[in-house]
């Protein structure tokens, strides 16, 4: 190996560390704020990528009507609720339109706008919108009665909502894999290593996306309020922070942080209907260096987890997957030994 040929697995390592970084502080996030491991945050991945894939080529993606059901689902289970607690049919007319209208836009949107092959940016637009709106959707179907569930019953929940996207990605988008058209073709030549448009994008998209998190999370209303919720739950609600609000917000963040993710990753390889569980897997990895709580750790492990799958890919391309994810083992070993022990419950 020489500089030429480290120079370039070093810039892939960087590229694909930078999307590992931004899927490493959503799973971190959503585990802070709900207590949920959040093993489908690959498939927002994949449906980001897959539903612009299907908008390029003037279909109607299967992730539409898959809204509408969950939109539909999620509303009357919100009239339910509201029901029960005023026992007014305004009330329950109310939550019901409440939840529905703005999925319910989303959808008549995408279904006007595909055949009309409107141009690159508008179809991701819409991608993102679609994908983002599962978020507050699945938290409420899925995990808004299990608030207060043990973290080993929300991580069976987290693969059984893995399984059943992975289950519907196959349907909506089939056993073919896409490859999306990049957002920027240009070329640059640095020193020895050739630099594409696309790797800019991935990069800086990524660094302004988590500088905006942490202007969020600082200067914002709702951003403090997330933090509170994620340092202490019970304390959080007494001071009126409702704890079902914030895990809408926290799944919109997750979900919004993976379609952008999917879309920037597309044009660099093929994304099949299950390719978003390695891929979450990675960001995994990355959450699991940061402890589960550490955004800035979370990042650097990103970057370092990016870089030593790219050098493995030139050293053992067969067992590349193996190396990352064994990487896994002496971090749980030493955060083991460093922290102790204590029971579930605490």
């Amino acid at each position: 190996m020489d500089f030429s040929i480290a120079s370039v697995l070093l810039l892939d390592g960087i590229t694909n560390g930078a999307i590992y970084a931004l899927l490493g502080l959503a799973i971190v996030l959503v585990f802070a704020v709900t207590r949920v491991i959040f093993i489908p945050q690959g498939e927002f991945v994949a449906y980001g990528a897959l539903t612009l894939a299907i908008l390029q080529t003037g279909a109607i993606p299967g992730t539409v009507w898959l809204l509408v059901i969950l939109a539909g689902v999620a509303a009357l289970m919100n009239s339910w609720a509201a029901w029960q607690r005023l026992h007014q049919f305004s009330a329950a007319a109310k939550a019901l339109l409440r939840t529905l209208v703005v999925p319910v836009a989303i959808a008549a949107i995408t279904a006007w706008a595909a055949p009309r092959q409107f141009p690159l940016l508008v179809q991701a637009l819409l991608s993102v919108c679609i994908v983002t709106a599962f978020g507050p959707l699945m938290y409420r179907v899925v995990y808004q009665s299990l608030a207060d569930a043990s973290t080993l019953v929300l991580l069976i929940v987290s693969v059984g909502v893995h399984f059943a996207m992975t289950g519907l990605g196959l349907l909506f988008f089939g056993a073919e894999g896409f490859r999306n058209p990049s957002f920027w073709d240009q070329r640059f030549q640095l020193g020895a290593v050739n630099v594409n448009g696309q790797a800019i994008i991935i990069c800086t998209a990524s660094l302004a996306l988590i500088v905006l998190l942490w202007q969020f999370f600082e200067r914002t209303l709702f951003g403090k309020a997330l933090r509170a919720t994620a340092i202490n739950r019970l304390g959080a609600r007494l001071m009126g922070i409702s704890t079902h609000t914030a895990g809408s917000l926290t799944l919109a963040m997750a979900a919004l942080i993976g379609a952008l993710s999917g879309l920037l990753i597309g044009p660099t390889t093929t994304i099949f209907y299950d390719s978003g569980f390695l891929i979450g897997l990675k960001g995994f990895v990355a959450a699991v260096i940061g402890g589960l709580a550490s955004y800035p750790a979370a990042a650097i492990g990103a970057l370092f987890v990016g870089i030593v799958e790219a050098f493995s890919s030139f050293w053992a391309s067969a067992f590349k997957e193996v190396i990352v994810f064994t990487l896994i083992l002496p971090i749980l070993l030493w955060r083991s030994l460093a922290s102790g022990h204590s029971d579930d419950d605490h």
